[in-house]
C-alpha cells in the first residue's frame, strides 16, 4: 500500500477535498490521509510515498521533518530543499535569463544591522547607495516588498523618494527589494500542477479578497492566454515546483511575471470559487497519484527544476534560456 499524505495547518476545504478525491478514485494500492507525526528519527523513512506540503513555510519543525522524509525517499511536494533556498529576487533574476518579462527590480540591504553584527560587518557595502541610479532605473511609483516574503506582509506602494526613505526606515532588518509598478490592463493568477497542468484565472488584486476572482470585463485574446500559459510552464519547470501559482500583470499586451514563488498557494473554495477549486483538487489528486505510482522506495523522488539540473550537468544559462524558448508540451 502506498500512502499519500497532506500536511496542513488551519486550512480545511482543500486538504479535506484532496484526501476525499484521491480515495474516491479507488486506485489499487493507493490511499490518502492527513499526515500524522508521532516521532522523527534521523534517517528513518516515513510511511508516506508522497506528501503534499501546505504549512512548513510557517512551521520550522515541519520543514525539518519533510527534509528527513525526502532524503529517505518520500516525494515531498514541493521540494523542501529548493523551497528553503528559494527567494523572490533570485526568481526575478532567473526569469530575466529565461526571457520571461518581469518588472525592473533592485535588491536593498536591510535598514537596520542584522542581529550580532556591527557597522564593520558591512564594510563591503558602499554607503550611501547610489539612490539616484536606483530610482532612475525603477522609476516611480514603485512597490517595496521583502525579497523572500509571502503574501502582502510588509509591502509598500510608494510615489516618490521621500515616501521611500520614510517607509524603508520602518522595515528594520528585512531585506527588501524595490520593484517597478506595472500599471496593468489585465491580471492573471495561474495554477500550475505537476509542471504540466495549467489553469489560467482572471484576477483582480484590487478587489476585496472574496471578490478577486470575480471578473466582469471584455474577453481576452487567445494569443495572450497562450503566452501566459507558456511563461507559466517555463518558470515552474525551471524552479521545479509541482504545486505553484504564477501571477501576471499585463501592460500593453505584455504579461509581466509579478509573483511566481507560491508553493503553498491559496486553494480555499471560499476565495478561489467553486470552479477553480474543483480544478485544483482534481489536478492535485491526479498528480499525487502519478507520483505515488512512480515512487521508488529509498531513492530520490523529489522534483528538481531544470535550473538545478542544468547546473549539475555544467550547462550554461544560455542553454537553459534556449530550452525555455522551445515549445513546451504538457
Amino acid at each position: 500500500m502506498k500512502k499519500i499524505g497532506i500536511l496542513h495547518g488551519q486550512e480545511r476545504t482543500f486538504p479535506e477535498a484532496f484526501v476525499a478525491r484521491v480515495n474516491q478514485k479507488n486506485v489499487p494500492g493507493i490511499v490518502a490521509e492527513p499526515v500524522m507525526i508521532d516521532k522523527v528519527m534521523q534517517g528513518e523513512a516515513t510511511d508516506y510515498a508522497v506528501i503534499i506540503d501546505r504549512i512548513s513555510q510557517d512551521v520550522p519543525f515541519y520543514r525539518a521533518f519533510l527534509k528527513n522524509a525526502a532524503i529517505c525517499g518520500t516525494a515531498v511536494i514541493n521540494n523542501p530543499f529548493w523551497w528553503s533556498a528559494d527567494e523572490k529576487f533570485f526568481n526575478n533574476a532567473l526569469a530575466v535569463k529565461l526571457g520571461v518579462p518581469v518588472p525592473k527590480t533592485v535588491l536593498l540591504p536591510s535598514n537596520q544591522l542584522p542581529t550580532n553584527t556591527t557597522g564593520a560587518s558591512m564594510s563591503n557595502l558602499k554607503m550611501p547607495l547610489d539612490w539616484n541610479s536606483i530610482f532612475n532605473y525603477t522609476g516611480f511609483p514603485v512597490y517595496m516588498k521583502p525579497h523572500d516574503g509571502g503574501g502582502w506582509k510588509s509591502v509598500y506602494q510608494l510615489d516618490n523618494s521621500e515616501n521611500f526613505f520614510k517607509a524603508h526606515n520602518e522595515t528594520e532588518q528585512l531585506v527588501m527589494m524595490l520593484q517597478e509598478e506595472i500599471k496593468f490592463q489585465e491580471y492573471f493568477r495561474v495554477y500550475c500542477i505537476g509542471g504540466r497542468d495549467v489553469k489560467i484565472m482572471q484576477y483582480e488584486p484590487r478587489n476585496p479578497h472574496h471578490l478577486r476572482y470575480v471578473i466582469d470585463g471584455p474577453p481576452v485574446s487567445q494569443a495572450l492566454l497562450d503566452k501566459v500559459h507558456h511563461y507559466t510552464l517555463v518558470l515552474c519547470q525551471a524552479l521545479g515546483y509541482d504545486f505553484n501559482t504564477v501571477e501576471f500583470a499585463v501592460r500593453d499586451g505584455i504579461p509581466y511575471a509579478i509573483d511566481f514563488c507560491n508553493p503553498a498557494p491559496d486553494a480555499d473554495v471560499h476565495s478561489v470559487g467553486q470552479e477553480n477549486f474543483e480544478w485544483v483538487v482534481e489536478a492535485a489528486a491526479n498528480m499525487a497519484i502519478r507520483r505515488a505510482m512512480e515512487h521508488k522506495p529509498g531513492q530520490d523522488n523529489l522534483t528538481w527544476g531544470t535550473y538545478l539540473k542544468n547546473s549539475v550537468k555544467n550547462g550554461s544559462l544560455k542553454d537553459l534560456a534556449a530550452a525555455a524558448n522551445k515549445p513546451v508540451f504538457a
